[in-house]
């Protein structure tokens, strides 16, 4: 009889078994390892800052998609001696301070991380070429807000246009408001860096490679022109990268300009928690209050009604709060 396929010995074809190594919950120990920080990422390489050298690194795979971004604290392992040529592996992510992120549009649900462990928010709005616009800057602050970072606005370009209004619009907000143009002192600015991480985001052709290689000669960033028919800014910069200040020290993140800025991921008990004076107020509001000049019991209404909170801080807040689809 003849010997049937599946009574062969050789019917794997040479497959290998499966494990049968059991799984363990121990995961590999990276806490000796040296801290790096990224500073740039560019198509699967990530430059990052030891002990004052770059270092160029690939990802472990285990780190997945998407899981490293500029400003990670990460540690590193394979060769950080930073010599030309050489390739270290982030083996692990340090847990982040604050992550600031965005989406597309306000229907995409999925988050875009930019930059992690950031301290301030400079948004660079130009006060003319390109005009300025309120629901960009407001919807910028509502991301930085949930993101626990401290807003900066810096307003360039003011030897084209006052900053008067835009100025008095913020102003209720209590945010430090910085006015430049070519030339201008920025002392003021280096004072409001110094010591901390601050990222700079705004549309393309606000000025923010401008400010960024004034204070960091070094940084030779590039720049560009504003269309004169779309009146937009090109894109220059590609790719975020972190940039240390000289004396008395910081750091300084530029980001590639932004057109839209999506606010799907937020959440709303972040924001009104920003303002101190706000959020206690917003206690005694009822379970559910969305805090808009529609609702009918909102005790931020009472409060000003009391003279306990003044009318063009609430406005000025509900106004960013309504940049959002909540």
């Amino acid at each position: 009889m003849s010997q049937s396929l599946f009574d062969d010995d050789h019917t794997g074809f040479g497959r290998p078994p499966k494990r049968t190594r059991p799984r363990t919950k121990d995961r590999p120990d990276y806490s000796s390892l040296p801290v790096g920080r990224v500073v740039t990422i560019d198509r699967g390489r990530y430059r990052c800052l030891v002990d004052h050298r770059e270092v160029t690194a690939a990802k472990a795979r285990a780190l997945g998609r998407k899981s490293v971004i500029v400003g990670d604290l990460v540690r590193l392992d394979s060769d950080i001696s930073g010599t030309p040529g050489s390739l270290a592996r982030i083996a692990e992510v340090e847990p982040r301070r604050t992550v600031l992120r965005r989406t597309a549009d306000d229907d995409d649900p999925y988050e875009r991380p930019i930059v992690a462990n950031a301290d301030q928010l400079v948004i660079v709005t130009a006060l003319a070429d390109p005009e300025p616009r309120m629901g960009m800057i407001d919807r910028i602050l509502v991301a930085g807000f949930d993101a626990g970072l401290h807003p900066i606005l810096v307003l360039t370009k003011a030897d084209l246009s006052s900053p008067a209004s835009l100025v008095a619009a913020y102003e209720p907000l209590s945010i430090p408001c910085l006015v430049v143009e070519p030339g201008a002192d920025l002392d003021p600015l280096r004072r409001q860096l110094a010591d901390q991480v601050s990222v700079f985001i705004g549309h393309s052709g606000v000025g923010k490679s401008t400010l960024v290689n004034a204070l960091i000669p070094q940084a030779d960033r590039r720049t560009g022109e504003v269309n004169d028919v779309t009146g937009k800014g090109r894109h220059v910069s590609t790719s975020a990268i972190a940039l240390e200040l000289p004396s008395p020290g910081g750091w300084v993140i530029d980001t590639p300009g932004v057109r839209s800025f999506g606010l799907k991921h937020v959440d709303p008990d972040h924001v009104i928690a920003a303002f101190s004076d706000l959020y206690e107020i917003s206690a005694n509001c009822p379970r559910g209050c969305t805090h808009r000049a529609s609702e009918p019991e909102c005790a931020l209404d009472v409060a000003v009604q009391q003279d306990q909170l003044s009318t063009p801080r609430l406005e000025s807040f509900r106004r960013m709060e309504l940049t959002t689809t909540w």
